[in-house]
Formats: C-alpha cells, structure tokens, sequence
C-alpha cells in the first residue's frame, strides 16, 4: 500500500503522495491511490501529487485511512 508522505501546508486535510511510489493509473486518477481497485473509478480526492494533481480513492478506504473531509460550515461533532 502506499502511504502518504506528509501533509500540504496550503491543505491540512490533503497528503501529498510520492508518485514513484503509485502506478500510472493512480497517478492518472484511474485507480484508488490504496488499493489499486480501476472499477468503478474512484470519485473522492484522497491528496495530491506534488505537481498538484490530484489522486483520488474508493469511498470503502477513504473510510478505512480516515479521511472524512468536513463540508466549510459544517460543525465538528464526537460522540463517546
């Protein structure tokens, strides 16, 4: 699998990949930056590359690595 090497400081919520890490595919957007699956096409950005393009992933690993980007005025809420 391949793990995001740090967050952006322009983006907190955004990681940057190292593409010499990722396929063409993923590099491309046509694969899920984890787990590679082509179909169907993964729809929700999970980082950026550091030339800006974005990667994107299945919506089963984006909840898997914990990524749940919160909508702009949406408030924050935790349960125990």
């Amino acid at each position: 699998m391949c793990e995001p090497v740090m967050q952006t400081a322009t983006a907190p919520e955004s990681y940057l990949y190292d593409p010499n890490r990722l396929s063409t595919a993923q590099c491309m957007g046509d694969a899920c930056v984890v787990c590679h699956t082509k179909w169907p096409r993964p729809r929700r950005a999970l980082g950026e590359l550091p030339d800006g393009a974005h990667v994107y992933g299945c919506d089963e690993c984006a909840g898997i690595i914990g990524y749940q980007p919160v909508p702009a005025g949406k408030p924050l809420i935790a349960a125990r």
